[in-house]
């Protein structure tokens, strides 16, 4: 599982410079880069959830995984919409990215056709699977939970919240809360993230 740091992360920290040398704009803080993602992915939730793009009848396929990456952040980052080359640890090594991809695209697509798992839940264990892959060098998280969403608009079923409608006086954060569902997924029990998604 890779953490992912879109959830809530220090805005006044500053961007690395490995991760400076990949990013197409000149931004100095993490709050600006923040700030610049939120707004691309925005801009692409807004395309992925059109009534067009939800009829497509490839949403479960690598060129649409693709795309949607490359709409998230392709003005951001070098190589958006192209599987990392190095490796990652957690993640799966490089050269079976686009193997493990295809492998967990076409398992949703027999979940969600045979009805072994609820759409939500078919998506929301893509979701996992994809983050475990690791398969972009920036994004994985927000591109898989965008996708997530995607797979369940398409089905006509409820959206999911990833955790928007908790009470905001918890003491965890969302972020902490999808943190330790992953992990518990992790150990083999999907439960905690899919009540995290849900709810």
């Amino acid at each position: 599982m890779s953490a992912d740091t879109s959830l809530t992360r220090d805005g006044r920290a500053p961007i690395t410079r490995e991760e400076r040398s990949r990013l197409l704009p000149s931004l100095s803080t993490r709050a600006q880069l923040d700030e610049v993602e939120r707004l691309s992915a925005h801009g692409a939730r807004l395309w992925a959830m059109r009534g067009a793009v939800l009829e497509r009848g490839d949403l479960l396929t690598e060129s649409f995984v693709r795309e949607l990456h490359r709409r998230m952040f392709g003005g951001i980052w070098r190589g958006a919409g192209r599987y990392r080359t190095t490796e990652r640890n957690p993640g799966w090594e490089a050269h079976r990215i686009a193997e493990g991809v295809r492998m967990f695209l076409d398992d949703a697509e027999g979940w969600i056709r045979f009805s072994t798992y609820p759409a939500d839940e078919a998506a929301v264990r893509l979701h996992y699977r994809l983050v475990a892959i690791h398969p972009w060098e920036n994004g994985e998280g927000r591109h898989s939970r965008l996708l997530a969403d995607v797979i369940v608009a398409s089905c006509g079923e409820k959206p999911l919240t990833w955790g928007s409608r908790r009470e905001q006086a918890e003491s965890e954060s969302a972020r902490e809360r999808y943190i330790g569902a992953m992990r518990t997924a992790d150990a083999g029990d999907m439960a905690p993230l899919l009540e995290f998604a849900r709810g």
